[in-house]
């Protein structure tokens, strides 16, 4: 059993199993379902041109934020991460099972760091406040991204490079948590059984992290694994209606005023402060945070 975890495993096998996983969930999972929901609108009279302009507004901030995370990719991410390990790793670890798993398993747990950081300092919610702007829920929402998104995961995987895992590995296992969070937007699913709402992240557990409601702001950060968010006291069930989108609405299905407005209104924010010490904290104080919260 021990020889079966721990055997070396072929990268190429390794490779297609998270190109199934990853990219053609795609194809398999996210297209269809996304038009089983159309569908689902469509039946409750709530499909319209909000929820379609809407849908096409999220497709845009994907293709922005892909380009920019291939630009970053190419140009820096890949190099840095190779750097890393091959100059500030501890031993290379070698490629099966319990490899795979447990790189998983940190992918994941840098992830509820990296979204929780997010919401809590101004420049995050700056640019994830563009995911969360979409007063509806669906599985284009999954792939409305801001302009920064690809950006601040890195502050989290470079550590799990450094462990020993394959700058690789590790971005695999980032992409298929990424993956595992997209087929969580959605209304269809209510509930699923008690095991597995208790282990893992659910489009329940999910919905009450898009929520507006706010006893509902700033929960469930999981992305896999939804005891995560149990271990550090910010897990919420849903019990109240979901109301999505912002406190601060955006009432706009313009791409580029989606894909932009978090950063032009921390820009504005930042001009009307006083003060360059308090201009720069509000980038890493929570958002909504001025000086006269601590009486300056």
């Amino acid at each position: 059993m021990t020889d079966a975890l721990t055997g070396a495993l072929d990268w190429d096998a390794v490779l297609g199993w998270f190109y199934v996983l990853n990219d053609l969930s795609l194809v398999y999972v996210i297209v269809p379902f996304f038009f089983v929901e159309l569908i689902r609108y469509a039946f409750l009279k709530r499909l319209s041109f909000d929820v379609i302009g809407d849908s096409v507004a999220n497709v845009i901030t994907f293709v922005s934020f892909v380009a920019i995370e291939y630009a970053l990719g190419i140009l820096f991410v890949t190099k840095l991460y190779f750097w890393i390990y091959a100059n500030f790793s501890l031993p290379h670890l070698s490629l099966n099972w319990v490899t795979i798993v447990t790189c998983v398993l940190l992918a994941d747990l840098a992830y509820y760091w990296d979204h929780r950081m997010m919401h809590r300092i101004g420049v995050g919610w700056a640019t994830h406040t563009v995911h969360h702007s979409s007063p509806h829920f669906n599985m284009s929402v999954a792939y409305r991204f801001g302009p920064l998104d690809a950006v601040f995961p890195l502050l989290f995987s470079f550590p799990i490079v450094m462990l020993g895992y394959h700058p690789i590995l590790v971005l695999l296992a980032e992409v298929l948590v990424q993956q595992f969070q997209a087929i969580l937007h959605t209304e269809v699913i209510r509930r699923l059984p008690r095991p597995v709402e208790y282990l893992f992240n659910t489009p329940s557990h999910h919905r009450v992290h898009h929520g507006s409601n706010r006893q509902y702001w700033d929960r469930n950060y999981a992305g896999m694994l939804i005891i995560w968010d149990r271990m550090f006291g910010t897990f919420e069930p849903e019990v109240e209606p979901v109301v999505y989108g912002v406190d601060q609405p955006i009432n706009s299905n313009n791409p580029v005023t989606v894909f932009l407005h978090g950063i032009q209104r921390l820009a504005r924010s930042m001009l009307r402060t006083r003060g360059v010490t308090n201009r720069l904290r509000l980038l890493v104080k929570p958002p909504g945070w001025s000086p006269s919260d601590q009486g300056t």
